[in-house]
């Protein structure tokens, strides 16, 4: 399934509590080789509160991708059994420091959360979204293609030049350069 550009009251409606309003440009940073540092040591301490729950973990999104300008936001991709299950990670993740912030029932199960002291979005999903697969393929084509990754930052650049209530809407504005990548990917 195609992600489809959400409308306002829906990205209202997902936010656990209030989504934070933007009301602005997207800051996007050079590429920053500390990235990857950032997301073993979050990772070794989600598996360290979590253990066998986790599936799977992996870095994604572009500060995965060496060379690529980001928001300087470590995206990371939680796999667990049952994301709707929140008992069995949640609570354990909050008990940490981290917020559940977004919980998208209706889009195979996706919650994401903050972390405690890291600015982390941790993306949550089953083994059975479609997104597993297609977060860590996106990711390894713009590692691979030169082509595809200057195209996917300038259009992130173009993007995020304007003005956005929310963020989730710069996000969506991406979707058709992201599903031409993926047709390549």
């Amino acid at each position: 399934m195609r992600r489809q550009a959400s409308t306002r009251e829906e990205i209202k409606a997902f936010w656990v509590d209030e989504a934070p309003v933007l009301n602005s440009t997207v800051h996007l940073a050079e590429y920053d080789p500390a990235w990857p540092g950032l997301f073993e040591r979050e990772a070794a301490r989600i598996r360290s509160l979590l253990g066998e729950v986790v599936l799977g973990l992996e870095h994604v999104g572009s500060t995965s991708v060496p060379g690529l300008a980001a928001k300087p936001i470590v995206d990371m991709l939680l796999v667990v059994a049952d994301p709707a299950d929140e008992s069995v990670y949640v609570a354990p993740l909050e008990a940490a420091g981290y917020r559940l912030v977004i919980r998208e029932p209706q889009w195979y199960g996706h919650r994401a959360l903050k972390g405690p002291d890291t600015n982390i979005n941790l993306h949550v999903h089953g083994p059975a979204s479609p997104d597993v697969a297609r977060m860590v393929a996106f990711r390894d084509r713009l590692r691979a293609d030169d082509a595809d990754r200057a195209l996917y930052e300038r259009t992130k650049r173009e993007l995020a030049a304007r003005t956005w209530t929310y963020i989730q809407e710069y996000a969506d504005a991406k979707n058709a350069v992201v599903d031409d990548i993926m047709t390549r990917a």
